[in-house]
């Protein structure tokens, strides 16, 4: 009698959790990312496009190259800062150029959004965000064109879920006058 008992409670919970096509949300507190609401849309990188700006800067001078993050409507990426530290930020890195040094990126302030899988508003990017890169050129960077290598991490979400995070890369054309 026990073993049937508990071989019905095992159909039960296995019919449940697989058969309703419910997930369990992850321990973080995000949604789950195996489903979503758009079927063509694959994972974040369907999501957020890149654009980065070319950009002249002088040897000695600064310059700031602008990063363009377009994220399709009814979605979103977390702000960077994130709101809370299990949450995956919005990170762009610049990689290593002949004659420039890039400071800290500038990231913009988010909008606050509540969302069904959060008790609390959450800062998140939509739409189109600009992320500023400080540049220097030494003063004796050679004149020319070079380009800077960047990778940018996001993680998208629509109301209901999140996706995996994605890296993104992109190049900014510089040219050293």
């Amino acid at each position: 009698m026990l073993i049937k008992s508990l071989i019905i409670v095992c159909l039960l919970l296995t019919v449940g959790f697989a058969g309703c096509g419910e997930t369990q949300p992850p321990i973080a507190g995000a949604p789950p990312a195996n489903a979503s609401s758009s079927p063509d849309i694959k994972g974040s990188a369907n999501v957020v496009k890149v654009q980065a700006a070319n950009v002249t800067i002088s040897s000695g001078g600064n310059a700031e190259a602008t990063v363009t993050l377009s994220i399709s409507s009814g979605f979103h990426v977390n702000a960077n800062p994130a709101t809370f530290s299990y949450l995956i930020p919005t990170q762009v890195t610049a990689g290593t150029t002949e004659g420039l040094t890039v400071s800290k990126p500038v990231y913009p302030a988010g909008v606050k959004r509540t969302f069904q899988f959060s008790n609390e508003p959450l800062a998140v990017y939509e739409g189109d965000a600009q992320i500023k890169l400080p540049l220097r050129a030494e003063a004796n960077a050679a004149k020319g064109a070079r380009s800077l290598p960047l990778s940018i991490i996001v993680q998208a979400c629509d109301h209901e879920q999140c996706f995996p995070p994605a890296t993104l890369n992109a190049t900014t054309a510089i040219e050293v006058k």
